[in-house]
């Protein structure tokens, strides 16, 4: 059992930048299937401040065959959190001081009919110390099947790892709504956060659901990379993406954590889509 917490850091901290690497090879891999054009992910690294309080390193790709827009960002920051924020972090009420790290993925499709795919994972260190993180599809078009097949997928990943799936679905399906609007953002998926009880069996989930939003993205391309599309069905995409952006924008923990743990304005905005319509 690892009981001294900076141990955990480094794994978790490890892992997730292995991770990324993982991810943007393959990500990498799905373009050179639809083009022999080798389009290759930009690497962006920032730090946060002179003080050695952390920073990260974020990949972005735009205008592929695959992908508008993807970005695969892994930070690891620490400080202290700013007195009117510190009531709403889990540990953070009487000093503010933070440690986390974590990776974070959003993948907007150029065809339509291929849902965007958000995924992230974290380790927080406050006062206390926990896992949080989740899997969401958002599709532009309804497929059944597809949304049957994805929650089965992560039905069968809690269940290995003794997690309480259909409350993380429920979550999600709470935290991924657009309460302006009254309508969920996507077709849901999972969403956990403060997992602090066996730190060993936290990390192993979250490290299997990394592994698993993989296999998904792989399948999911697979599928459906050859499915045919028009201007119509771009014009309904950019639609879905502007009630996506409301979302980020007005709601999304990640980016008002971001924000007030100084972190890099660029990385916290890549989930936002390169372009987006209203009506």
């Amino acid at each position: 059992m690892i009981k001294d917490i900076e141990r955990k850091k480094k794994f978790t901290n490890n892992w997730f930048t292995f991770l990324q690497s993982e991810i943007c090879n393959q990500f990498e891999n799905f373009e050179k299937v639809k083009s022999k054009k080798n389009k290759k992910f930009i690497k962006n690294t920032w730090k946060k401040d002179k003080n050695n309080e952390g920073g990260g390193t974020y990949y972005m790709l735009k205008n592929g065959n695959v992908f508008d827009k993807v970005g695969v960002n892994q930070s690891t920051v620490s400080g202290t959190f700013k007195k009117k924020f510190r009531s709403k972090i889990y540990g953070a009420e009487k000093n503010g001081k933070y440690w986390a790290s974590g990776i974070s993925v959003v993948a907007h499709m150029k065809n339509p009919k291929i849902p965007a795919i958000h995924f992230n994972t974290r380790f927080i260190v406050t006062s206390k110390s926990w896992f949080g993180g989740g899997i969401d599809l958002t599709p532009s078009y309804k497929d059944k099947s597809e949304t049957i097949t994805f929650h089965n997928r992560l039905k069968n990943i809690c269940n290995q790892n003794r997690k309480k799936y259909t409350y993380y679905k429920k979550n999600c399906d709470n935290y991924f709504f657009n309460i302006h609007r009254q309508e969920p953002r996507g077709v849901g998926g999972i969403f956990f956060d403060y997992e602090e009880n066996n730190w060993e069996e936290n990390f192993k989930f979250v490290r299997d659901l990394g592994l698993e939003f993989m296999n998904i993205t792989k399948n999911i391309f697979y599928k459906k990379n050859k499915k045919k599309w028009n201007n119509n069905d771009k014009e309904i995409q950019l639609l879905k993406r502007g009630r996506y952006t409301e979302f980020n924008l007005l709601y999304d923990r990640g980016t008002k954590f971001g924000l007030n743990s100084g972190g890099n304005i660029d990385a916290i905005l890549m989930s936002l889509p390169p372009l987006a319509k209203w009506n």
